[in-house]
């Protein structure tokens, strides 16, 4: 049984007088719960009595079609799966009067959905109303399959991964369509596991990303591997471990630790809290003025320091232009020489270390040259530790 809120039942009749079916009544009323679109029902208007609403946004018809549909199939498959369908229905209106109606006014020449989200905020309520009554007329036409696929549901792979070069990126390093360095470090986790799933591709994920010239020490640097439409699909714990080992034989560049098999859902706890986790770093530091041991001892009495930090310039590239408050939790020094010392940091994640130290053109406030009174810069930069407990730590 289906229902409502009191509130909701002019809303539920009014859908059901205007022919819809028992599924875009939940669609136009938010409800979220997929097992709700599994049932076979007829909505009457004594049947609204428990639904669950939540969710400001309607319900899109791709996902009902995929909590009504693909359940079943998977059923009958006798393994989990996912099921594309393309349809056609020539009586159904579109959105293409947009073009003609605003697209002009917006420059807008290509129809994509962001251009239709765009004229949809130009165009006034009665311009709209003449070309989509509400509510929308009957159709007296069923809609046509074009194609079906079905490929079976991702497989998630968890980990942490540390890396021992400065030559090696997180993820391919393409400049200019022009490949740059030789390999990656999802490359080298990722190869050995498309071929024992026999997946048909993969999307790589971290907590973080580390510069090409960075290294990743301690417990590593959390990760997690989508596999694509893997025709294999069960792994026993050995099985995982072993193929850890295959990793970490492929290259002296990473390792990884705590491999193991997780859920889609899971795969969000890696990047909850992703401003308040911490990390810390240790950095190789240039002084443009001589210095002494008694120098660097007041950097050990700052905490919880507040910087500002707009787009450091060598990513705006890639990245918008905004200015990002972060901390630096405490700080703690090692002296090797009037030019050179070593840099503890336990900072805020998302901190840039490298403008941290140089202050990019003053882009960072304050920063370390500010600190010492001297012009300073990072020769060599480690990722110590990243503090998130994801994926759970798993025995040796």
């Amino acid at each position: 049984m289906l229902s409502l809120k009191e509130k909701d039942r002019p809303i539920v009749r009014k859908l059901l007088c205007a022919g819809c079916c028992a599924r875009c009544v939940l669609r136009f009323c938010c409800v979220g719960t997929s097992s709700a679109y599994r049932r076979s029902y007829q909505v009457s208007h004594d049947q609204e009595k428990s639904m669950c609403l939540g969710k400001e946004d309607v319900i899109q018809v791709k996902d009902a079609f995929k909590w009504a549909v693909q359940g079943k199939i998977g059923q009958e498959l006798g393994c989990p799966c996912e099921v594309s369908v393309g349809f056609i229905h020539p009586e159904t209106e579109d959105c293409h009067f947009l073009y003609v109606a605003v697209f002009f006014f917006v420059s807008q020449s290509i129809f994509t959905r962001m251009a239709v989200v765009k004229a949809l905020e130009k165009i006034s309520e009665e311009k709209f109303s003449r070309h989509y009554v509400c509510p929308p007329k009957t159709a007296n036409t069923r809609c046509t399959a074009l194609d079906t696929t079905c490929l079976h549901t991702s497989i998630f792979i968890a980990g942490r991964y540390s890396k021992f070069s400065r030559e090696l990126p997180q993820t391919p390093w393409v400049i200019d369509g022009e490949r740059r360095m030789h390999g990656s470090v999802e490359e080298l986790i990722a190869a050995p596991l498309l071929s024992s799933f026999r997946a048909d591709g993969f999307n790589f994920s971290s907590s973080g990303r580390e510069d090409v010239d960075v290294r990743t020490l301690g417990n590593g640097q959390p990760f997690a591997v989508e596999l694509l439409n893997p025709h294999r699909a069960k792994f026993n714990r050995n099985e995982i471990k072993q193929l850890q080992e295959k990793i970490n034989q492929s290259s002296d560049k990473i390792r990884v630790r705590d491999l193991q098999i997780i859920t889609r859902e899971a795969t969000s706890r890696m990047k909850e809290g992703e401003e308040k986790k911490t990390k810390t770093y240790s950095a190789f530091i240039w002084t443009q003025k001589a210095i002494d041991s008694t120098d660097l001892e007041f950097l050990a009495n700052i905490k919880d320091l507040r910087i500002a930090q707009k787009t450091p310039l060598r990513v705006l590239h890639r990245r918008p232009l905004a200015v990002r408050q972060r901390l630096i939790h405490s700080m703690s020094t090692i002296y090797l020489d009037k030019h050179h010392f070593t840099l503890k940091l336990c900072t805020q994640a998302g901190t840039y270390i490298k403008e941290f130290v140089h202050g990019d053109f003053g882009r960072t406030i304050p920063n370390l040259c500010d600190l010492m009174k001297t012009d300073a810069d990072i020769l060599e930069l480690d990722v110590e530790s990243v503090d998130v407990d994801w994926p759970p730590a798993l025995p040796d």
